[in-house]
C-alpha cells in the first residue's frame, strides 16, 4: 500500500470490519474519499493514507459493516406513522382499541381525524360486528376514525369516517373489495376490506399537504439511518413520494439511496398518479440517489382478509363459500404485457403475491416473456415469496425472478394466527421456504414492509430467518418451519448485497469494497460472537453514508 492513492478523507481503524466480500470478508481497516472506499486492509495499510485533513475513527474492536438495502418499505407512510398517526397496542382486543381512540379523541381539536396503526390480522371476525362499531363510535366522541390492520390492505372506521366517505347501508361492495356487513343484522360494521379502504382513505388524505408529504419522507430517512439502513426501494411510489424524494435529493437531505416502484394500476388503498401517465414523468425524478427503476402490481391481497389467490380453498366461513380460493386482481394475458412493457421501458416489476397460486401466475407469465424476449438482466421481484407450490420453489432461479423476503415474520405472529384461521393450521403454517429458495440458487433479498413492520430493524429480521422465533418474546419457544432456518452470513447478505443486486445498485453500495459508496454501519456487538437469540439486541452506533455520519447514537 502506497499513498499514490492520495489521502483519505476518513478511516476507521481498529476494527472487525465484515465486507460482504467473498474474496475478503474481514478486515481491519478502511479509508474513504470523495464519499468512495478508497482502500480496504490491515491497520497499517490504511493508516498509511492519512493525511494532515483525515480523520481517524478508532473503533475500537467493534463490528462495522456495510449498510443495510431494505427492498420493501413504504416511506412516507413510515413518516407519516410516526408524525401524524399513533400506535395502537400489539395485540390489542376491541376494548383495548377503542381505549386507544378514546385518550386520542380527549386531546385532539375537534372534528380532526383520528389515525392510528395497525389492528392485528386476527382481529377481523371480532370487528365485524354492530356491537364493535358502536364501541367504537361511543369512544370517538365525535371525531372521525381511521384505523389500519396490520397487513395495511384493510381498515376498520367509525360511523363519523363512513358518513363522510358517503357510505351508507345500501353501498354495493366496490370492485375488488368489500364492507363489513353485521353476519346476523347485515348491517355495516366499520370493516373495509380492501378497495373498500380506499374510499376512506381518499376523504382523510384531502388534508393532507405537500409539505407534510415531504416533512413525513425526511422524518422516514431519519428512522431508516438510525436503523443503519442507507438504501431502500419504496414499494409502491405514487407521485407524492417521488416529489419528496427528489426534492429531498436536491437540497442534499436524501441520504439513502432510493429505488422507486412506479404503480400500473392505481393500489386499491392509495391513491394518486399512475400508468402511462407515471410513467411518461419518470425521468423528471431521476436525481443523483434516486432510481425509478420498476413498476408495481398488486396480484392479489392477503391471506388472513382472504384476499390473497391460492389454489386450494380457504376454510369457508359467513363471508366465504366452500371452495373460495381468492382471485388475482390482474387477467394473465394484462399481466404478460405489463411485465413485457416494463422490460421494454428497461424497468424490473415489483408484484405484491401473497397466495400461491399469484406467485405461480406470476412465474408463468415471466416464462411466457421470456420465451417471446430472450433472456435478460433486468430483475422481476416477487413480494412478498411467502406461499409457494412445492414445484414452483425452483423455478425462480432460472426466470431470474427475485423473492421479496419481506415483511419480516418467519416467524410466529398475530399475522400467521389470522392465517391459521383463514387456511388451516397445516397450510398457514408452512410460510416462508427461505432455506428451499436458498437452496435452488434462487437470488432472496430483504425487506421490512415498513409501516407494516411498525420498525424497520433488519436485525429483527435477520434473527428471525435465523431462529425462525419470534425475537419479541412473543410466542415463546414456537418455531415456525424450523428447517426453513438459514446461517447468519447468508441473512446479512440477503439484507445488503443481494438487496443491492435485486434493486440493481450493487455497483454503488451493499458490500464494503473499492470503489464503491462509503456506506458503512458500526455495531455495539460482534452479531457473530452472540447466542443466536441476541442477534435483534443489536444497536447501529454510527451510520455512515457517502462517507459522512448521518446518524449517530
Amino acid at each position: 500500500m502506497t499513498t499514490t492513492l492520495g489521502f483519505a478523507d476518513l478511516i476507521l481503524t481498529n476494527g472487525r470490519i465484515y465486507t460482504v466480500e467473498p474474496t475478503r470478508p474481514w478486515a481491519e481497516a478502511l479509508a474513504v474519499k470523495d464519499g468512495r472506499i478508497l482502500a480496504i486492509g490491515s491497520r497499517a495499510e490504511i493508516e498509511a493514507l492519512k493525511g494532515a485533513q483525515t480523520q481517524v475513527v478508532d473503533l475500537a474492536g467493534k463490528m462495522a459493516m456495510p449498510g443495510f438495502v431494505d427492498i420493501h418499505n413504504h416511506i412516507m407512510m413510515g413518516g407519516q406513522a410516526d408524525l401524524f398517526e399513533t400506535q395502537i397496542p400489539a395485540g390489542a382486543s376491541v376494548d383495548a382499541i377503542c381505549a386507544h381512540v378514546r385518550a386520542q379523541a380527549e386531546v385532539v381539536p375537534q372534528g380532526q381525524w383520528i389515525v392510528a396503526n395497525q389492528w392485528g390480522a386476527d382481529m377481523i371476525t371480532a370487528l365485524n360486528s354492530e356491537a364493535s362499531l358502536r364501541k367504537l363510535d361511543e369512544a370517538s366522541l365525535g371525531h372521525p376514525v381511521l384505523l389500519r390492520d396490520e397487513t395495511m390492505h384493510n381498515r376498520w372506521v367509525n360511523g363519523e369516517a363512513m358518513r363522510l366517505a358517503g357510505i351508507s347501508d345500501n353501498q354495493p361492495d366496490p370492485p375488488q373489495g368489500s364492507f363489513g356487513r353485521d353476519p346476523v343484522t347485515g348491517r355495516l360494521t366499520g370493516l373495509l376490506i380492501e378497495s373498500a379502504a380506499g374510499i376512506v382513505e381518499r376523504t382523510a388524505a384531502e388534508a393532507f399537504t405537500e409539505e407534510m408529504g415531504e416533512a413525513a419522507v425526511a422524518r422516514a430517512i431519519e428512522i431508516v439511518n438510525s436503523y443503519g439502513v442507507t438504501a431502500f426501494q419504496d414499494a409502491a411510489s405514487v407521485l407524492p413520494i417521488l416529489k419528496a424524494l427528489k426534492h429531498l435529493d436536491v437540497k442534499g437531505k436524501l441520504t439513502a439511496w432510493a429505488v422507486t416502484s412506479l404503480p400500473l394500476i392505481e393500489p386499491s388503498f392509495m391513491f394518486g398518479l399512475s400508468g402511462d401517465a407515471l410513467l411518461a414523468m419518470r425521468d423528471d425524478f431521476r436525481s443523483a440517489h434516486v432510481k425509478p427503476n420498476f413498476t408495481k402490481i398488486f396480484l392479489d391481497g392477503v391471506p388472513g382478509a382472504r384476499t390473497a389467490a391460492f389454489h386450494d380453498p380457504y376454510v369457508a366461513d359467513a363471508a366465504h363459500s366452500e371452495g373460495y380460493r381468492g382471485e388475482v386482481l390482474v387477467s394473465y394475458p394484462d399481466l404478460v404485457r405489463h411485465i413485457d412493457k416494463s422490460e421494454k421501458l428497461g424497468m424490473g416489476l415489483k408484484i405484491h403475491c401473497t397466495g400461491d397460486y399469484s406467485v405461480t401466475e406470476m412465474l408463468d407469465a415471466v416464462e411466457a416473456v421470456r420465451h417471446f424476449n430472450g433472456p435478460t438482466d433486468i430483475k422481476h421481484h416477487i413480494a412478498h415469496a411467502s406461499y409457494i407450490r412445492d414445484e414452483d420453489v425452483g423455478r425462480f432461479g432460472p426466470l431470474g425472478v427475485v423473492a421479496d423476503l419481506c415483511p419480516m415474520i418467519w416467524y410466529p405472529t398475530t399475522f400467521l394466527e389470522g392465517h391459521k384461521e383463514a387456511m388451516g393450521e397445516d397450510r398457514a403454517t408452512r410460510f416462508w421456504p427461505i432455506a428451499s429458495l436458498k437452496a435452488t440458487g434462487a437470488l432472496l433479498a430483504g425487506g421490512s414492509d415498513w409501516p407494516v413492520i411498525p420498525i424497520p430493524d433488519p436485525w429483527n429480521g435477520i434473527e428471525g430467518m435465523v431462529t425462525r422465533q419470534n425475537p419479541s418474546g412473543a410466542f415463546p419457544g414456537v418455531s415456525l418451519w424450523a428447517e426453513q432456518a438459514i446461517d447468519l452470513a447468508s441473512a446479512i447478505e440477503i439484507y445488503t448485497l443481494n438487496s443491492a443486486k435485486a434493486m440493481r445498485i450493487d455497483e454503488e453500495t451493499g458490500s464494503l469494497a473499492v470503489g464503491k459508496s462509503a456506506d458503512i454501519i458500526v455495531l455495539d456487538q460482534n452479531v457473530f460472537d452472540v447466542p443466536a437469540d441476541r442477534i435483534a439486541d443489536t444497536k447501529v452506533l454510527t451510520t455512515y453514508f457517502a462517507g459522512e455520519a448521518v446518524y449517530q447514537r
